[in-house]
């Protein structure tokens, strides 16, 4: 395993801020995020839901108009939902078992505890939460490696504490896990372009990357095969994801590093937007 650290690295501190998705039918998904997963309902209107937590919109979902049938092709593989304790995935746990939710996997990766369902349009879900990092396998080059071992269910479920009421107070988007085309490729785009540390290789399979000392902020796959397709506008999945940055200096900085890269654009709020080289479009807010 080699870990990638580059030269030029995005903040420490920035984090993925919301994830978008399309979606054939809003009024399920939305119901379905909200009263299966957990999430509250902050906007909505006939064509898109805002959901989230304290305010904070964490999903999207927008309802795209005569859809194209699923096939493989790059995007989500899950959006993952980090809660802020034990207690609280014990809480999700139990509320998914009472339900009989789609729950398809709970695993101990080392350094958390996860849940894994699927949507109703295919999507995937994982739900967690971190252990302390001085449970993590930090190695002394930097690499943090995760494992995949069954779950102490019983465990977790005797964390509860009753509440049901939905995802708590501090809940994110802790990572976001993509099916690629090309791992070189998205391996070379993800830390010379964006700035990220690869923190870990699943053989040939998988790759982890991360800002900071994070486990990975982005999970990268091609599980579906090599070279699939980008998605389109019609496609349902993926629409975009963002990155939640310190401030505008960081967003010039990251603006002064692309400038003789990439194409990007930028918004009025000097918000920039990005297409890697998998067509996964990603945001970079402030």
């Amino acid at each position: 395993m080699t870990v990638i650290i580059p030269t030029f690295q995005l903040s420490a501190t920035a984090h993925i801020g919301r994830v978008a998705l399309k979606v054939a039918n809003l009024e399920k998904m939305t119901r379905f995020y909200q009263e299966v997963i957990g999430l509250q309902v902050l906007e909505q209107n006939p064509s898109k839901s805002m959901l989230g937590v304290d305010n904070t919109i964490l999903l999207e979902l927008s309802k795209v108009q005569e859809p194209m049938p699923v096939t493989p092709k790059t995007g989500l593989y899950h959006v993952a939902f980090l809660l802020p304790t034990r207690k609280d995935l014990g809480n999700a746990l139990l509320h998914y078992l009472t339900i009989e939710a789609p729950l398809i996997g709970a695993s101990d990766h080392g350094y958390s505890e996860a849940l894994y369902l699927n949507d109703p349009e295919g999507n995937g879900i994982e739900v967690y939460y971190d252990k302390p990092q001085s449970e993590w396998d930090i190695r002394d080059d930097g690499e943090i490696v995760g494992v995949t071992l069954e779950m102490d269910a019983a465990g977790v479920i005797a964390a509860n504490d009753g509440s049901r009421d939905g995802f708590p107070t501090g809940t994110t988007v802790g990572h976001v896990h993509l099916k690629v085309a090309d791992l070189m490729q998205t391996e070379n785009y993800f830390t010379e372009v964006l700035g990220l540390s690869l923190k870990n290789n699943f053989g040939n399979q998988a790759k982890f990357f991360a800002a900071g000392d994070y486990h990975h902020h982005i999970g990268s796959n091609i599980w579906l095969g090599k070279h699939i397709p980008a998605m389109t506008e019609k496609d349902l999945g993926l629409d975009y994801f963002s990155f939640v940055v310190p401030d505008q200096a960081e967003l010039d900085r990251l603006e002064n590093h692309w400038k003789t890269q990439i194409d990007y654009s930028k918004d009025e709020s000097g918000n920039l937007t990005i297409v890697d080289p998998n067509g996964i479009t990603m945001k970079f807010e402030r």
